[in-house]
């Protein structure tokens, strides 16, 4: 019996740390993604905030 624990224990631990690592891809790309978006389309949103300030 306190083999099948040990293994419950385990596995349980394991998953945990799955989804700690799935987190931390997610949060890699979204930032990957953050990062080109910005990079793409920056000078846009900059030179159309430049705009409505310079029409306010």
């Amino acid at each position: 019996m306190n083999w099948m624990t040990n293994m419950y224990v385990k596995a349980r631990e394991w998953h945990k740390g799955q989804t700690m690592t799935e987190y931390a891809l997610i949060l890699s790309a979204v930032a990957v993604v953050v990062f080109v978006a910005y990079q793409t389309m920056g000078n846009t949103i900059t030179t159309l905030l430049t705009k409505i300030d310079g029409q306010l």
